[in-house]
């Protein structure tokens, strides 16, 4: 198992439905292209996939993020009483300096 910590707040777990809805869709098309040829073809209806996707990244992008937990940013350690504030380094020597 995995020690990395999952965000559950409402516009990740939308997210998460993104993989699962994408390979019904394309068994759905794939069987609806099996069982009637023609108009039902792949060929036709492969635009259903990106109208999924694009649903489902519009719900993710209109729900709250309240309670989002990000692993990308690093955890704030507030500095001791009365000692000077500290300035972060660049990761890269030279970046943000004029040359």
């Amino acid at each position: 198992m995995s020690d990395r910590i999952r965000c559950a707040c409402r516009r990740c777990m939308i997210r998460g439905l993104m993989g699962p809805a994408v390979i019904i869709t394309v068994g759905v098309l794939f069987l609806l292209d099996q069982m009637r040829s023609g108009y039902f073809s792949f060929g036709n209806t492969y635009p259903v996939i990106l109208i999924v996707i694009g649903v489902i990244s519009l719900a993710a992008a209109a729900a709250p993020a309240d309670g989002h937990f990000s692993e990308s940013a690093p955890p704030v350690v507030p500095a001791a009483p009365g000692s000077a504030p500290t300035v972060p380094q660049s990761q890269f020597p030279g970046q943000g300096q004029g040359q």
